[in-house]
């Protein structure tokens, strides 16, 4: 099953109200686009039922930030609406909620630039995307989810060597 971005990122501002923490929008933006990531490499199935774009601070995913650019570069002091009836709020697969508990653990110490900068590596999805074919050019130009889970396939794999 997949969730929509926002009930990905309520997970997220819950898990960070719980530590007393903070997020700013580009912070919780990247944080679903990691999850999406790792969940598409581990379970073969994505996280979210939005497609990803290519933007020029990352990955980005448009509903998401159409909902959270009200805060700027600031903080988000509440959880996202959803549509009753239409998204389920819960995310009760214990996989998956282990998965996202991880990556808020492993990545949510970060700024929402670092987090940035760790998408624009050479390789990501998001530099074949934006760089390579691109996308820098036009607007809202698709990541392909099998670029996404091919990065994190290898991300998978390197650490299982370590």
């Amino acid at each position: 099953m997949s969730y929509s971005p926002a009930a990905v990122a309520n997970f997220f501002l819950g898990k960070a109200a719980q530590e007393n923490k903070s997020l700013t929008p580009m912070q919780l933006i990247k944080l679903v686009y990691i999850a999406h990531g790792w969940h598409l490499g581990y379970f073969n199935r994505p996280l979210i039922n939005e497609r990803v774009q290519a933007w020029k601070f990352g990955p980005v995913i448009d509903s998401l930030y159409h909902k959270l650019k009200c805060y700027g570069d600031g903080p988000i002091t509440a959880i996202i609406p959803m549509r009753l009836g239409a998204e389920s709020p819960v995310i009760d697969d214990p996989n998956t909620v282990s998965l996202l508990d991880s990556v808020f653990k492993s990545y949510a110490p970060y700024s929402g630039l670092q987090l940035s900068t760790l998408t624009h590596q050479a390789d990501t999805p998001w530099y074949k995307a934006y760089i390579e074919r691109g996308g820098r050019f036009g607007w809202g130009t698709e990541i392909p989810e099998e670029e996404i889970k091919a990065h994190y396939d290898q991300k998978i794999a390197a650490n299982r060597v370590q």
